[in-house]
């Protein structure tokens, strides 16, 4: 079964700063149905602070943070987006962030192994792969064997990058051994080599084909089920605004972040 993608993700790591306000405060109830009852009453939030999410999260984290913003007056939330991995390196290296949203639980136990992460991160959503193609599937390409088929030139993420250690999941359950052309490290820089037609297929996320625009189609595989990502988000210890941060983290969580995440694609955590 082909699936085709609706809307754009951009396929690279950016860092994107919004700058919206409007009335509201700090945390969400969980029965919340906008952006404005997602804060308590009692506290308001303001200041500015970074997050760093796993390039998965690039289009949905944006619209969650002109919510947030739209409903907390003098809040300001910047991104910096990446394969996951390569987020951890920047965080134990120094880099200032307060908040870090991964594509997986191991990534960010790296960090809380390292005294890194404040308090225990939770989880907020799932994600499982899906194999994109070119639009109308040119390769007939309908499950993970195709793949490795003669002239198909296949792209996948790096091991270190959750959507790498998930193919490999998903490589062991199946059996089939694949063989890329080249490894990349994000799951947006797989999506890119796909739509700008420098590979034929690649295993991205269902909601890297879900945002893609029309640019690729997705095929599912039953192999995905033994492969399901699940996304944590915690505060870092060396936040500037560890109680901004906390309200951002908890409106990810809340009723209103969840139905951006559905939308997109994103299982429920």
């Amino acid at each position: 079964m082909i699936r085709r993608s609706r809307s754009l993700l951009v396929p690279f790591a950016v860092v994107a700063t919004l700058g919206l306000s409007a009335c509201s405060t700090a945390d969400a109830p969980a029965g919340s149905s906008s952006p404005s009852s997602s804060s308590s009453a009692d506290t308001e939030v303001s200041g500015s602070i970074t997050v760093f999410a796993a390039a998965s999260l690039q289009k949905t984290f944006t619209t969650l943070g002109k919510q947030f913003e739209t409903a907390n007056p003098g809040a300001s939330i910047r991104f910096s987006f990446a394969g996951s991995s390569d987020l951890v390196t920047q965080i134990q290296n120094g880099a200032p962030a307060d908040v870090f949203a991964s594509a997986d639980e191991a990534n960010m136990a790296k960090l809380a192994s390292t005294d890194l992460a404040s308090g225990s991160p939770r989880d907020f959503a799932t994600n499982v792969l899906e194999i994109a193609v070119a639009p109308g599937n040119p390769k007939g390409i309908t499950d993970l064997d195709d793949l490795t088929a003669p002239g198909v030139q296949l792209v996948t993420c790096a091991a270190p990058v959750p959507c790498g250690a998930a193919t490999a999941e998903v490589e062991s359950a199946s059996g089939v051994d694949l063989e890329p052309v080249s490894e990349e490290q994000s799951v947006t820089d797989v999506l890119g080599k796909v739509e700008s037609g420098q590979a034929d297929a690649g295993l991205v996320y269902v909601t890297d084909v879900r945002g893609a625009g029309g640019k690729v189609d997705g095929v599912p595989f039953d192999e995905s089920g033994k492969a399901v990502n699940t996304y944590p988000i915690g505060v870092l210890r060396e936040s500037q605004d560890p109680a901004l941060a906390q309200a951002f983290s908890e409106y990810v969580r809340s009723a209103a972040g969840q139905r951006v995440l559905a939308s997109a694609g994103f299982g429920k955590p």
